[in-house]
């Protein structure tokens, strides 16, 4: 991660409770979209609010957008670990790893017409969708009060009908020359002030931004009572937003508060070194496709490409399209000999080697799953 993020992404077992038949909070109290996860998208990886759990002068007044300090550390797919500690976080722990998380958009910087990062040309990956302009985006994910997220894109009107739209929302950057000031009118005393504009441009903080009722698709929690493709008779639906040149926008997900009821206990107690305080005590059907998926493969099934070829510093193994079980990846050199390992698992399309340290020469790619295999040549150099 090229902003020095200490943290790396690591395996981490979640279990999340989502509600199968969610319902909005009219108890005049909401729940407030707090810091760590907000909700799971669709290949297990959690969702997180915009913040980096950081303000200007540390008074929590004005609080950073993780969007955009943390851009260099996102990787192509705008995703970065949080770290794991081992014991008391901070100092007194031991960081044992990481839990990737998204707090945008989870669509790969490159299929935007413009990037607003290059870290795709060093290590590229797909991102979980594609925003596509010409049909509703898919359900990407839920959030935790049960309400599915869906990406950029949706119907023009709430019942379905008007087309395809990129779906905006009422959330807008405020109309400031200074931050002396709070979206509600309230002005700040002089310590209160946050940085120029001229340091950290419009939108650099949450209290940059202001939610003008109507001015887009999506209410206060960047959400709406629409009919999606999974749900024909209408649901409550969040989107993840972007703009036109699909990149993401303010507040990305989901909006200062939830819209629905959340389940507590998909958030861990404090102190906890738990990902979740979710238990199960009922029978539970699992859903594991490995075995049976791996029946009825066939070669086509492991066709990789593999680039760049002469590769020098990075070489990325990337499989035409997801497979629901796991292959195992080996970079060979010419005597047979495996210099290195690793996993495409299942859903997963891509994987990277290290070359940098590698000796030049012809080395081969195996991809096998099961009892069947598939090689590639490469060149190092």
């Amino acid at each position: 991660y090229l902003d020095r993020n200490p943290a790396l992404a690591t395996n981490r077992d979640h279990l999340f409770k989502i509600q199968r038949n969610p319902v909005e909070n009219t108890t005049g109290t909401l729940t407030e979209v707090g810091l760590g996860q907000t909700g799971i998208f669709i290949n297990g990886v959690p969702s997180y609010n915009y913040a980096d759990a950081m303000s200007y002068n540390n008074l929590g007044i004005w609080n950073r957008n993780a969007v955009y300090f943390e851009n260099d550390g996102f990787d192509c797919a705008k995703g970065h670990p949080s770290p794991v500690f081992s014991g008391p976080p901070g100092p007194g722990g031991t960081l044992e790893g990481g839990t990737y998380h998204h707090h945008q958009n989870p669509s790969a910087y490159n299929v935007a017409t413009v990037e607003l990062s290059n870290i795709c040309d060093i290590y590229l990956a797909d991102g979980l969708y594609v925003p596509n302009p010409s049909e509703h985006s898919p359900l990407i994910g839920y959030a935790f009060d049960g309400f599915p997220i869906y990406g950029g894109y949706g119907y023009a009107n709430t019942d379905g009908t008007g087309g395809i739209v990129r779906i905006a929302p009422s959330w807008q950057t405020r109309n400031i020359t200074d931050r002396t000031t709070l979206a509600d009118g309230t002005v700040l005393q002089t310590a209160e002030y946050g940085p120029s504009l001229a340091t950290y441009l419009l939108g650099a903080y949450a209290e940059d931004f202001e939610f003008i009722n109507n001015s887009g698709h999506l209410d206060i929690h960047n959400g709406r009572e629409c009919v999606t493709p999974e749900y024909p008779d209408g649901t409550y639906a969040y989107f993840a937003t972007i703009d036109g040149d699909g990149n993401s926008v303010f507040p990305y997900v989901i909006g200062e508060d939830y819209y629905g009821i959340v389940v507590e206990d998909n958030f861990p107690l404090p102190g906890s070194t738990a990902s979740t305080d979710v238990t199960i005590d009922e029978s539970t059907t699992i859903y594991n496709p490995t075995a049976s998926s791996l029946e009825n493969i066939d070669k086509e099934h492991l066709e990789v490409l593999v680039f760049p070829n002469p590769a020098q510093d990075v070489l990325v193994i990337q499989s035409t399209f997801a497979q629901p079980f796991d292959r195992s990846i080996a970079l060979i050199n010419s005597k047979g000999k495996i210099i290195s390992e690793s996993t495409m698992y299942q859903g997963s399309t891509m994987c990277f080697f290290d070359v940098s340290t590698v000796y030049a020469g012809t080395y081969f790619v195996r991809v096998a799953a099961g009892y069947l295999q598939s090689t590639s040549e490469v060149i190092i150099k």
